[in-house]
């Protein structure tokens, strides 16, 4: 499942360099998380760390993009394939 900013985000600027694969970017108003390129950190680290760092908490598991565990590990092969 990828995650994805709320409203209560308050654009601290500590989440966007803590993702691994570069899926956090300033949109609009606030930070967005590309369902596409998150994989909860599966591949890279135990923790989502943009959920680690967050003050304010506002990075829940997004409902309309629902993955298990070896579908992210997919992804982050597929990621890391494409970089490499």
């Amino acid at each position: 499942m990828a995650l994805y900013i709320t409203d209560e985000c308050i654009n601290c600027d500590v989440c966007e360099p803590e993702c691994p694969n570069g899926a956090i970017t300033q949109g609009d108003e606030i930070y967005e998380i590309d369902p596409n390129l998150c994989t909860e950190c599966v591949g890279h680290y135990d923790e989502p760390q943009c959920v680690d760092v967050c003050p304010v908490e506002c990075i829940p598991k997004d409902p309309n993009h629902v993955e298990s565990q070896d579908e992210l590990m997919e992804k982050y092969e597929t990621i890391t394939a494409a970089l490499g």
